[in-house]
């Protein structure tokens, strides 16, 4: 990393500290530098999960508050993490409530190709076990090569087409889902190993 890429990074940095140092301080301008910084891309990942714009809007805003309640005495580590974690857990919230009485008909392939590799954990357990495998599947991804590992957290974590992963990776599409399929069964196996499922 030169100079120049190293002093941008801690600008970078800075500005994210700052605007945490806002929230500490209660400054409504928290809200706006942080809707500023990353509601774009929070935006997005709300809107790859709803395929709704204005149900994805109301998840960003829903976001927003939430970040204002829980900053303090939260202090993350990573703004811009935690920003787009809150903001898809509540996009995968309302997917759950719009899909429960059948209120939506979008696309859920990314949830259901990852459900066929994790199989069906709802017991008593279930949060301990969805922290044991959160673990689990991270340490599989860091032994992953970089190009699938970028196509995994795209796809299931971002919810990207197959076709958008593809445009951004500069692959056939039919690329993109073989690799996602033999990852997924690469991480079945690894989970199985595991005894998680």
């Amino acid at each position: 990393m030169d100079a120049t890429e190293k002093t941008t990074k801690d600008r970078y940095n800075m500005e994210d500290e700052m605007i945490i140092n806002l929230f500490l301080e209660r400054s409504e301008q928290a809200i706006s530098e942080l809707s500023t910084k990353y509601g774009k891309l929070a935006q997005g990942i709300c809107t790859n999960i709803l395929y709704n714009s204005s149900d994805a809007e109301e998840c960003v805003n829903d976001s927003l508050f939430t970040t204002w309640n829980s900053i303090p005495p939260e202090r993350p580590s990573s703004l811009k993490a935690y920003f787009v974690s809150v903001a898809r857990n509540k996009a995968l919230d309302r997917y759950r409530y719009n899909t429960s009485s059948k209120r939506n008909t979008f696309s859920d392939e990314p949830i259901e190709e990852l459900q066929e590799c994790l199989g069906s954990q709802a017991s008593a357990e279930a949060d301990c076990e969805a922290e044991e495998l959160s673990a689990a599947i991270n340490r599989f991804l860091s032994k992953l090569k970089k190009a699938d590992r970028q196509m995994f957290v795209a796809r299931y974590y971002l919810s990207d087409s197959t076709a958008t992963i593809a445009a951004r990776m500069s692959l056939k599409e039919s690329v993109v889902t073989l690799r996602l399929h033999r990852t997924r069964e690469k991480l079945r196996k690894f989970l199985h190993k595991e005894n998680l499922i």
